[in-house]
């Protein structure tokens, strides 16, 4: 039995019209596809928390992205705090700095990519449409997700409109096909400073073939199952902010996909 946010590809055949289709950017072949093993292999990088704040922070960057360069990933996500005051120049930085891995790189916003609460500017401006949106590599679903409220860092509640986005679109998606999701705030279970709604997003994957969730916020390794997907969080990336869990090291994931299955390993960043 189906409930109000689970929906079968066939009812999406169904219920949804021509142009509805096309607008998800599908069409009834596609819908019947199963690529529930996704396609060739491939690496791709998953960092989180480089709160870009002074100048000093900028050649760190540089150093970071120069060893991502070689491990030669298809592309990069960033599960958010770009910044550490959402100012416009080190927003820039930031996203010049990753401009330099050669492969795109897909971002999330963190509370301190927000000017004030309700105030977004300068990550929208240099990140344009890049809130909540999906794309495929290889036979994989990646799906990028607001999860912030402002910038509040605890006791917050993931937004109805990320919710209704979800709602909205993952009948676009094909549930058998392995699903990548990452956000900024954490959602496995326990984690320091979840959300309190987290479990509200976390259930409409619950008939998808997720495979993995990264998240950041919360500075310091994490790995809690739900289903039967990794749901992460990693240490930061920042030259001037500290793990929460009083590790030292600093660094991202090197993620390699591939038959409907994604490892991965930490990439300790040591700066010259």
């Amino acid at each position: 039995m189906n409930t109000p946010n689970s929906i079968t590809r066939r009812e999406a055949l169904s219920r949804l019209s021509f142009g509805a289709l096309l607008a998800c950017g599908l069409w009834p072949g596609a819908l019947r596809a199963d690529n529930e093993r996704g396609g060739r292999k491939f690496r791709f990088i998953v960092i989180n928390d480089t709160h870009c704040l002074s100048p000093e922070c900028v050649p760190y960057l540089r150093g970071v992205v120069a060893e991502m360069k070689k491990l030669r990933p298809a592309f990069c996500l960033h599960a958010g705090d770009l910044t550490n005051e959402a100012q416009l120049h080190y927003m820039e930085a930031v996203r010049d700095t990753f401009g330099k891995l050669g492969v795109p790189t897909y971002t999330v916003p963190g509370n301190h990519d927000y000017v004030s609460n309700t105030d977004r500017r300068t990550y929208d401006a240099t990140f344009p449409n890049l809130l909540n949106y999906y794309f495929t590599w290889n036979g994989w679903q990646f799906i990028a997700l607001d999860t912030t409220d402002g910038q509040r860092y605890r006791d917050t509640r993931i937004q109805p409109a990320t919710l209704a986005w979800l709602d909205d679109h993952l009948p676009c998606l094909n549930p058998r096909q392995p699903t990548v999701a990452f956000t900024h705030f954490p959602l496995g279970e326990g984690v320091p400073m979840r959300p309190l709604n987290a479990d509200d997003l976390l259930t409409r994957f619950r008939d998808f073939n997720l495979q993995a969730v990264y998240c950041g916020h919360h500075h310091g390794l994490t790995e809690h199952r739900f289903q039967q997907a990794d749901v992460t969080t990693n240490r930061c990336c920042a030259l001037k902010r500290a793990n929460h869990d009083g590790t030292k090291e600093k660094g991202f994931f090197l993620c390699t996909a591939g038959a409907g299955r994604v490892q991965r390993q930490f990439v300790e960043h040591q700066p010259a």
